[in-house]
């Protein structure tokens, strides 16, 4: 039997736990990812919701009641917070991901993103008459 040959030693720099509170730029990366979680919970959340909503009255109230606990509340304001920058971030992030083109002609990227902001903003006000009014 041979032995096997003797593996060659790689340079690997010991990075801290917390590397990423050393700049604000690779802070703001970091709670952008971590974002995504807060927007699963959105998912999840909803999920629940109309589960109750299928569930009956007594279930939408159980729901309700849960709901309004006062974690409960807590958790959905940080995700509130969590989910707004996670959408702001995509829209501003678009136009740097994404090419588009008219008639050949590339569209400037304040004019996608301010699009994006419009429909965001025409979707919303919909939405707000649609519960409201």
């Amino acid at each position: 039997m041979t032995a096997a040959p003797p593996s060659p030693r790689l340079y690997r720099p010991r990075v801290r736990l917390l590397w990423w509170l050393s700049r604000r730029s690779y802070l703001l990366f970091v709670l952008r990812e971590l974002s995504s979680v807060f927007v699963a919970w959105t998912v999840v959340y909803l999920l629940l919701l109309v589960r109750a909503v299928g569930a009956g009255p007594a279930e939408y109230q159980r729901f309700l009641d849960w709901s309004a606990r006062p974690w409960v509340v807590a958790l959905n304001v940080v995700t509130l917070a969590f989910v707004l920058y996670h959408a702001v971030t995509f829209v501003n992030l678009t136009p740097q991901a994404m090419v588009v083109e008219l008639r050949g002609r590339r569209v400037p990227p304040r004019l996608l993103a301010g699009s994006m902001y419009l429909a965001w903003l025409v979707v919303s006000a919909f939405l707000v008459w649609l519960v409201v009014g």
